[in-house]
């Protein structure tokens, strides 16, 4: 029997980790790689922080090149070479090389795995010199380029997602001042508003400027300079624009081949990886996958998955029954000196699909309060209102996010319940954690609401100033509610209030809270006892601060949002090269 003979469009994650694993199952198989591309594998993920100078050698961004591939895995490649054409009848490619000359090529499999491609939108000037995307080695080599030909004092970043935020930072590093443009009121569109504040709070504080809620119409070139103008009117200046507004799927060699693509627009594919021609497989960031949670198909482009699914083309090729089970987006992002992270589904998703679901927030440490260097983490988690089934969690803080992201993440893929978070045996010692982890804490909260416990209320469902039905009771000290507290609120500390009940009217609903929930949790129990209706507001003065700034007495009264936008906008920018 003649050896298969399989046939890859693309390397990278998807790409390269489906060849690797062929050979590892089949030594006889005849393997071809296609990369348009000069390198067959890199670090995409690591490119941002190269142009900021965090990953100083360059040579570190290549994972494989085409010699040590060919090397160890005896697998062919052909870099600088495009597949332009599958001609499913006759089971063959067509391809350019880098001398222009088209050929064509056999196969008995053929795995695609094209990528994705950063969105360029249609606006006047967007091809002007100076404004780049970001998506590989040669886009990370104009950008170094242009940085430290020209010296720029100034970039726009257009759009706040992992990508924008990450060149947000890294050119922050290498001293140019920078503003994001997103069109959506928030950055990170994965995670939910209030946490979402805590990101642009935190932005500012490292001055990056942000236009929120606001759409880039035009560009434009004078004298060597751009100029942003947004759908608001304002007019950013810039020495560069980074455009990071998203990625699609490329999908155009499927397509023009007949293979079917989903309502998402991704490559169509079974649980097998399998496309609609029993011969042709995709993997990767073109393909649509279910969503682990909603059950609803997604375009989620992400290494981790791209890499899995890889793994499984290759063993289907080789006879082997595997199955691809769905993605459920876990991330994480560096925003200075914060980490975000987030796994499964976000609020607007669980709304969107009906899906009943309670949440909570709460602001556990990342390790022992009492050893050096512990900080407070904000963890919201999302969970069904019947059985508890974890539906997902977004975390932020400077230390300890990755741990418990992954943690939760094998939770939600295992189908765990938050009551079964409460029986986790997690690893601790003083300065890794505490003998209640944060994962424990999510389950000791959640199932209190869900057990009755303790009712919550949400940030987004206290009505400012207070129905006359409500009373809000800020349960801190008295030095805590001075630096600042809740407008409308009044002060009963918690370990005063069995003596000051008659200060509460038992004809109205009570919601308390403290800096992030468990004084008011205390201070719920022994008001529910007797006989008040108490909720305990989720998240505390920490997370409601973060929402409502202009409801917050006490709050530093410096608007640093209009602030850092008139910096940005007035102070002059150096002169600009042309390309």
């Amino acid at each position: 029997m003649a050896p298969r003979r399989v046939l890859i469009v693309g390397g990278v994650a998807g790409g390269a980790s489906c060849a690797a694993r062929l050979r590892r199952l089949d030594e006889d198989a005849d393997i071809v790689m296609f990369e348009r591309g000069p390198h067959i594998s890199f670090a995409n993920c690591g490119l941002p922080y190269y142009i900021g100078g965090v990953i100083e050698k360059r040579s570190k961004l290549l994972v494989q090149t085409p010699e040590r591939f060919e090397g160890r895995f005896r697998v062919e490649t052909r870099t600088e070479t495009e597949v332009t054409r599958i001609d499913r009848e006759n089971r063959e490619v067509e391809f350019r090389g880098p001398d222009g000359v088209t050929s064509r090529e056999p196969y008995d499999y053929l795995v695609l795995a094209p990528g994705a491609e950063p969105i360029k939108p249609p606006l006047p000037g967007v091809d002007l010199p100076g404004i780049f995307t970001l998506r590989n080695v040669p886009d990370t080599d104009r950008i170094v380029d242009y940085v430290e030909k020209n010296a720029p004092q100034k970039a726009v970043i257009v759009g706040g997602g992992y990508i924008g935020l990450e060149m947000a930072e890294n050119l922050h590093h290498r001293g140019v001042e920078v503003a994001v443009v997103e069109m959506l009121p928030q950055v990170m569109s994965v995670m939910d508003p209030e946490m979402a504040q805590i990101l642009h709070e935190h932005l500012h504080h490292n001055e990056i400027a942000t236009w929120l809620g606001d759409a880039v119409s035009r560009f434009d070139r004078e004298n060597g300079r751009l100029s942003v103008t947004l759908e608001s009117g304002d007019r950013l200046p810039a020495d560069m624009v980074i455009l990071a507004v998203g990625v699609k799927p490329d999908v155009r060699l499927a397509r023009d081949a007949g293979l079917k693509t989903g309502e998402t627009g991704g490559i169509k594919v079974d649980e097998h990886m399998r496309t609609s021609d029993e011969r042709i497989f995709a993997v990767g960031d073109a393909v649509e996958v279910t969503d682990l949670v909603t059950g609803k198909p997604a375009v989620i482009p992400l290494a981790g998955p791209a890499t899995r699914q890889g793994r499984i083309a290759a063993d289907n090729i080789c006879g082997r029954d595997s199955t691809y089970k769905g993605t459920q987006g876990t991330a994480i992002v560096k925003v200075f000196e914060l980490a975000a992270a987030t796994t499964g589904a976000n609020e607007r998703t669980l709304k969107r699909e009906g899906i009943p679901y309670d949440e909570i927030h709460i602001h556990p440490a990342s390790h022992a309060g009492y050893y050096p260097h512990s900080f407070q983490m904000a963890v919201k988690a999302l969970f069904r209102s019947d059985d508890g089934r974890l539906l997902g969690v977004q975390i932020i803080g400077p230390s300890g996010v990755d741990k418990r992201i992954d943690v939760l993440a094998t939770a939600l893929r295992a189908g765990m319940t938050v009551f079964d978070l409460e029986d986790l045996e997690l690893a601790y010692a003083p300065p890794y954690g505490a003998a209640k982890d944060p994962v424990n804490m999510v389950g000791f909260v959640a199932s209190n609401v869900l057990k009755g416990d303790m009712k919550a209320r949400q940030w987004d469902e206290i009505d400012l100033p207070k129905e006359a039905d409500e009373v809000l009771v800020d349960v801190r000290t008295r030095r805590e509610w001075d630096r600042g507290h809740v407008e409308g609120a009044v002060n009963i500390p918690v370990d005063e209030i069995r003596e000051r009940l008659d200060e509460l009217p038992k004809d109205k609903a009570v919601i308390a809270y403290c800096a992030v929930g468990f004084r008011a949790y205390v201070a719920c129990r022994i008001l529910t006892q007797k006989g008040f209706d108490c909720s305990n507001m989720s998240g505390g003065w920490r997370s409601f601060r973060a929402v409502y700034p202009e409801k917050a007495v006490g709050a530093d009264p410096r608007d640093m949002f209009a602030e850092l936008q008139e910096k940005f906008c007035s102070t002059p920018t150096s002169e600009a090269h042309e390309e």
